[in-house]
């Protein structure tokens, strides 16, 4: 039986979410054992939000939902992988695609992708 490591950092686990078909990094977020519990459950990527203090479910408010195909762990069984299918074509809160949407240049970020949605109001 899966017994994924939960005690190494306060009862949370990172999170990358890939995108399945690319394999572009989406997101980076936590789970607790209930959002991992969730999310095998569901087939959703259901995640514990740090300034809630509660699970949320990837797309709830957004319809922007990860539809969860495979799930990898490392091998400390510490951190988890999800293959997703990235409903809506965007990850971030910002609106954009993948929350990696800006690079390091000259000691500086600049932005590398287009806006897909407008936060204000997908969020309001």
């Amino acid at each position: 039986m899966l017994k994924l490591d939960f005690k190494k950092n306060n009862g949370l686990i990172p999170v990358i979410a890939q995108d399945y078909g690319t394999g572009e990094v989406l997101m980076l977020a936590y789970m607790n054992e209930q959002a991992f519990e969730e999310t095998m459950r569901s087939k959703k990527a259901t995640y514990y939000s740090r300034s809630r203090k509660s699970l949320w479910v990837k797309g709830e408010t957004s319809g922007h939902v990860q539809h969860v195909k495979e799930i990898r762990v490392d091998c400390d069984l510490d951190t988890i992988l999800l293959k997703v299918e990235q409903i809506g074509n965007a990850a971030c809160h910002k609106g954009y695609k993948s929350c990696f949407f800006s690079k390091v240049e000259e000691n500086d970020l600049k932005i590398t992708e287009s806006i897909i949605f407008d936060p204000d109001e997908v969020y309001k």
